[in-house]
């Protein structure tokens, strides 16, 4: 019995795991994927829309505030026309404008001094009706809201109806 082979113990080693790499990965992973549901959120601009109350817009949303209305049509090919008060009572033509610093927002800037030195309150603005037609496209109403905010314009409304002057006046031009 004395040549019989030892048995051999194996040396245990530590099982021990390190973590740490894990951790870091893990951590990346929770930043990634917040940050990617926060760009997968839609990009949207707020807007305020008044009550629609048939009564009072039957008379022109407001019979006294229709010195203070200009309403932009919005057409295909980039076109806009614009009039103010309301189209049957207007004083003035209506108007073809263009896009950009001498054409809408010239006139929103004129129309805005306008208001104020009639009613003598410099914070009384214009009151802004956007209708877009269905040949129009977003890229103009996109262009059109910037004018908005660069003329510090924030009353206005988008509305999609179209009274038979304006579609006359729209067919027309």
């Amino acid at each position: 019995m004395e040549n019989l082979p030892k048995k051999v113990r194996s040396k245990k080693l530590n099982t021990r795991v390190d973590l740490t790499a894990m951790v870091s990965i893990s951590f990346l992973l929770i930043i990634f994927f917040m940050v990617a549901a926060e760009l997968r959120k839609p990009k949207i601009m707020d807007l305020g829309l008044p009550d629609y109350d048939d009564d009072i817009c039957r008379w022109g949303c407001g019979a006294g505030l229709a010195n203070r209305t200009l309403t932009v049509l919005l057409d295909d090919k980039n076109k806009i026309i614009t009039y103010s008060g309301l189209l049957e009572f207007s004083d003035e033509s209506p108007k073809k404008l263009k896009y950009g610093k001498d054409g809408i927002r010239k006139e929103l800037v004129t129309k805005t001094k306008q208001i104020q030195e009639y009613t003598g309150d410099y914070r009384k603005s214009i009151i802004v009706i956007i209708k877009p037609s269905n040949k129009s496209n977003y890229g103009n109403l996109v262009d059109i809201l910037d004018e908005m905010a660069i003329t510090k314009i924030q009353t206005y409304v988008i509305v999609n109806d179209f009274t038979p002057e304006e579609t006359k006046l729209l067919a027309a031009n």
